[in-house]
């Protein structure tokens, strides 16, 4: 399957007009160099040179959620809905892509922390099924499977009272448990162990079950580790200080 997917993105991009495949080659190096400005300049360019090609649509809505995550409030919205909105073409142009269903999946879930009532519900069970699009149409998807756990750990930490309340309001939510976020994380550790962002989540994940010495271990892994992109140090610091404190805690 992986291999079939693979194919389908290398011919997607060879379909793409000269112009938008050097725009897509700048804006991947710009991404490898954790300058997200640069690679959403170049992804625009190439979307602009052919709006009909999903891999344009799908990094443009990536280097949105990115810019996204840093920003101050104003510019973060505007970037969520907009990775949001590119998303969403790049689905309805390849609904058999599976990273247009992950990157969907993910900018749902930022758009949904700006939401409330209603379409906070209704974004957060699009979450759940957009992840596990991506990982029907590909089994080794470590991305996918991080954002379902994620998925599974939130709402498994809600508390009675608001669940109870999205139950009688909107109908409720999927089932979740902290058990599950804990083996869709290990699957995506399985399948990427280079990852620092599967590590750390995989950590909190097991301090939330009260198993302090497996979170342990994996913030210890993740700070390890090299960084592949550019949220990567955030992490490292985050998980350094859970550890110092799991640590101080054992002393």
């Amino acid at each position: 399957m992986k291999k079939i997917c693979c194919l389908l993105s290398g011919l997607l991009l060879l379909a793409l007009p000269l112009a938008a495949q050097d725009s897509i080659a700048q804006g991947d190096a710009a991404y490898d160099r954790f300058d997200n400005a640069a690679a959403l300049k170049h992804y625009q360019a190439a979307y602009a040179a052919d709006s009909t090609n999903c891999i344009a649509a799908w990094k443009v809505s990536r280097a949105h959620v990115d810019i996204g995550e840093f920003a101050g409030k104003e510019a973060q919205r505007t970037n969520y809905y907009a990775g949001e909105k590119f998303a969403r073409k790049a689905v309805a142009l390849c609904p058999g892509d599976d990273m247009t269903h992950l990157t969907l999946a993910i900018a749902v879930g930022r758009v949904a922390l700006m939401e409330g009532g209603k379409k906070k519900v209704e974004l957060s069970k699009e979450v759940k099924a957009e992840a596990e699009a991506a990982i029907k149409l590909n089994p080794r998807n470590d991305v996918a499977y991080h954002v379902l756990a994620r998925w599974n750990r939130e709402v498994a930490n809600l508390s009675g009272i608001l669940k109870a309340f999205a139950k009688v309001l909107y109908g409720g939510l999927p089932p979740a448990s902290r058990e599950k976020a804990a083996e869709l994380f290990q699957k995506a550790v399985e399948l990427n162990p280079g990852y620092v962002n599967h590590h750390f989540e995989l950590g909190i994940t097991y301090e939330d079950m009260g198993k302090p010495e497996l979170a342990r271990a994996e913030y210890e892994k993740a700070i390890a580790l090299p960084r592949t992109v550019f949220s990567d140090d955030v992490h490292k610091k985050e998980a350094q200080e859970r550890l110092d404190k799991i640590i101080k805690k054992m002393k």
